[in-house]
């Protein structure tokens, strides 16, 4: 049986190492990376350090419009699935990548399987609330990462082929933080351990906000702590906009960084002594290490570290997260929240179940 797999972003083909791994026991896959993030870390040595298999098909869509993003990844990728005739498509999470992929295999009759669905923020000026959404409904097979994600399928009469698997992304980190820990260390980056606070911001509900990149830059500067501050190359225009960047590169605590790869990023996450950040996979990463996160966002779809206290929402403009992080007090830590780190293995045994009850 042949499986096709479209990703595009760099945490989606982070994700797909861990279940290619399992997928490529059973079946051929063919990956194809419809190239929505052009990220300078994802050249070849990412998919090396990372045993990335190497995408069959490179679309090279990159930024556009949601609109004419979607439409081009959708030409493109239709093409793909007509040369290849794959029996089932995968896809991940919520990005246009996955709702393109989603829509062409439906409407072409081929089964669509999704891992991480049936997540919601209920937020639906979110483009990923819609992606999610879309996608969930056309789905044949469908893998939610929690309880609650179930839930939310439930609540929507999605009902058949839900399975939960726990957490594709807690298999990655497992898998990557040794990979990390040997290929970066924290003395290349003027870092000790536990003794700064991790940054990252990079959504348009922060960048393209005045007041909340003001009260957002203003917290770090109040911090006794160093915050190192990885700035994607957008935040970094609307900050100097603003006339908030200088404020930052004179700052004494504030250590400012280009992007940095995925195994730093973990290393990072792990030896941060909190971090504040509104992605949405930082969060549960946070979560993983067991640190606490400051998330300036008004939603997030993963409630269940809130719930556990290890997750805060925060609105920097009516909120001192300043005050919020210096106040934390640790919380009992629930372990396999996010499943035990086999979920790959799981998605490949029901596929391959799936397979077989439907050919008979």
């Amino acid at each position: 049986m042949k499986i096709l797999t479209v990703a595009g972003t760099r945490p989606q083909l982070v994700k797909v190492a861990a279940v290619s791994r399992e997928l490529r026991k059973e079946f051929t896959e063919v990956l194809v990376n419809t190239g929505q993030h052009y990220d300078y870390n994802m050249a070849g040595i990412f998919f090396d350090q990372l045993n990335i298999p190497k995408p069959d098909y490179d679309l090279g869509v990159g930024s556009m419009s949601h609109a004419t993003q979607t439409a081009n990844m959708m030409i493109k990728i239709e093409e793909v699935v007509n040369k290849e005739k794959p029996d089932a498509v995968v896809v991940y999470g919520d990005t246009n990548s996955t709702l393109a992929g989603a829509l062409v295999s439906s409407k072409l009759h081929i089964p669509v399987f999704h891992i991480e669905a049936g997540l919601r923020s209920f937020n639906k000026r979110m483009p990923e609330e819609i992606n999610r959404v879309m996608t969930d409904h056309v789905s044949e097979l469908l893998f939610a990462p929690t309880d609650l994600a179930v839930e939310n399928l439930n609540n929507e009469n999605i009902t058949i082929n839900v399975h939960q698997i726990g957490d594709v992304m807690y298999d990655a980190v497992i898998y990557n933080m040794d990979i990390a820990e040997q290929n970066h260390s924290l003395q290349d980056m003027q870092l000790t351990s536990k003794s700064f606070i991790l940054g990252t911001i990079h959504r348009a509900e922060n960048t393209d906000d005045e007041a909340r990149m003001t009260a957002i830059v203003n917290a770090f500067l109040d911090l006794d702590t160093k915050v190192f501050l990885p700035l994607h190359p957008r935040t970094k225009s609307k900050l100097a906009s603003y006339n908030l960047l200088s404020k930052l590169e004179n700052a004494s605590n504030i250590i400012l960084s280009e992007p940095v790869s995925y195994l730093e990023m973990l290393l990072l996450e792990k030896h941060a002594s909190a971090i504040v950040t509104d992605s949405g996979g930082v969060q549960k990463e946070a979560y993983f290490a067991k640190v606490p996160c400051y998330t300036l966002r008004d939603q997030t779809e993963w409630l269940e570290t809130v719930e556990t206290g290890w997750n805060q929402l925060v609105d920097p403009v009516k909120e001192n997260l300043t005050i919020l992080i210096n106040s934390f007090v640790e919380k009992d830590y629930k372990e396999n929240l996010y499943g035990d780190g086999r979920a790959g293995y799981k998605i490949s045994q029901l596929i391959k179940e799936y397979f077989s009850s439907n050919l008979h």
